[in-house]
């Protein structure tokens, strides 16, 4: 193995459902061994939704990447060995026994994605468009359309309403409307 002292990210692969335990477990591995000058941070990316059934929103954490973990990492024989050694870890995505580190642009990506879910979650809406929904607050209470476009960042939904016997695209935030 190389001896590359530049610190970067690497995917880890893991037992399904076994992220968290692993990054704790490689954590604890990190101090008991003193490798904080080679293992830097170790991350199960998640993203943040709010889910909509029956009029009711939860707020739930989904794994960006199920099965893997991401570590920063000097990578050298010693680190290799400690990560991929780590209880419940199967291996690095890479080559044999040589891990490919992610690209700048991908880390940017996924810190972008990570930094915007913690931010403002995705609202995850049960309806599509065609589904007939009825207004039960505010200025539309009461009336019911079709459903014409669902816009699942902001929580909003655009439907057809009748207004003044013309028909009209209204749109409504998810908490004043149910699916009929």
């Amino acid at each position: 193995m190389d001896s590359n002292e530049e610190r970067r990210w690497y995917i880890v692969q893991t037992y399904a459902g076994y992220e968290k335990r692993v990054m704790a477990n490689l954590e604890q591995r990190i101090a008991t061994m003193g490798m904080e000058e080679s293992i830097f941070e170790v991350l199960v990316p998640v993203e943040e939704r709010i889910s909509i059934k029956d009029g009711k929103s939860k707020k739930e954490s989904r794994k960006l990447f199920p099965s893997y973990v991401l570590v920063e990492m000097r990578l050298n024989d010693q680190s290799w060995y400690v990560v991929r050694h780590t209880p419940g870890v199967t291996g690095f995505v890479g080559s044999g026994n040589h891990p490919i580190p992610l690209t700048e642009k991908e880390v940017r990506e996924i810190m972008a994605k990570i930094s915007k879910d913690q931010a403002k979650p995705m609202i995850e809406l049960n309806l599509s468009v065609g589904d007939t929904i009825k207004v039960k607050s505010g200025p539309f209470e009461g009336h019911v359309g079709p459903v014409v476009d669902v816009i699942h960042d902001k929580g909003k939904v655009k439907f057809t309403v009748t207004v003044f016997g013309r028909e009209t695209v209204v749109e409504i935030d998810h908490t004043e409307l149910e699916k009929l």
